[in-house]
């Protein structure tokens, strides 16, 4: 299990116990955090998972796979660095403190 912090736009913190083999957008859903849609149900075919990973983490995660990175594009203002797409990051124990903040919106 990791405890991941999902900040909302608008600074609402929530923090949550994720399980290990989960994704972070999985772990959103089912703790009905407000600000992830992930409409295409994980599958990388929509950009509306899309969060701001905090800068602390941006280099402990794996790197971004040229599908999440195509994605990206389609996401409401991109941050080169910090952006991720939630159904791509597996949930492991070394995600453990993870914080991302959602965008104002999801396109």
């Amino acid at each position: 299990m990791a405890k991941i912090t999902y900040i909302e736009h608008n600074g609402t913190k929530h923090e949550v116990e994720v399980a290990n083999g989960l994704t972070v957008m999985e772990g959103a859903r089912d703790n009905n955090i407000p600000g992830i849609e992930a409409d295409c149900g994980g599958a990388c075919a929509c950009s509306t998972c899309h969060v701001y990973v905090d800068p602390a983490w941006v280099g402990k995660l794996p790197a971004k796979e040229d599908m999440e990175e195509d994605m990206l594009d389609f996401a409401y203002e991109p941050d080169v660095e910090r952006s991720r797409l939630t159904c791509q990051l597996k949930v492991t124990d070394a995600l453990d403190g993870l914080v991302v903040q959602m965008p104002e919106k999801q396109i």
